[in-house]
């Protein structure tokens, strides 16, 4: 069963960000082997030098890095990435796992984003959309998309 890893970048504390994760999580359990990692977020100071943005996004980075295993296929999620229709995302799904991938790692940043090591790792660099979102709703959104992109791939009327 593939599995699905959503590497994250700071802890959840709103309940219901959580309850709606746990919900997407325990449907996508038909469908493959889920789980959201979380990795400790850096503390920023207001108003960051340019230095201190990137002193920040790498000590993260090497949090992420930690939590990437060798041979998965990365994926993104930042701002300047492509959009795909949720039918092609779940085609990139169906066509990774046909083609004997067996892990799926999503990388979502924290407030400052991703460091470009990070991006450098990615099979693609995904944008849900031009609009910025807070991190923490991010995961929601990528999880109901990954649901959403399984039952496309297996012909259930969820999608519509």
């Amino acid at each position: 069963m593939l599995k699905v890893t959503v590497v994250a970048v700071g802890k959840i504390k709103e309940k219901f960000f959580s309850a709606a994760i746990d919900e997407y999580a325990k449907r996508l359990s038909a469908y493959c082997k889920f789980e959201i990692v979380e990795v400790k977020d850096e503390k920023t100071p207001d108003n960051p030098t340019e230095v201190e943005k990137n002193a920040v996004l790498d000590r993260e980075a090497e949090r992420i890095f930690q939590k990437i295993p060798k041979g998965a296929k990365v994926i993104t999620l930042c701002v300047e990435g492509r959009q795909m229709s949720s039918e092609k995302f779940g085609k990139m799904i169906a066509d990774y796992s046909a083609g004997g991938t067996s892990h799926i790692v999503f990388v979502i940043g924290g407030s400052m984003g991703l460091s470009e090591r990070i991006k450098e790792l990615s099979e693609v660099r995904l944008s849900f959309s031009e609009m910025t979102f807070p991190h923490m709703l991010m995961r929601v959104v990528l999880a109901e998309q990954i649901y959403r992109g399984f039952t496309i791939i297996s012909g259930k009327t969820y999608h519509k």
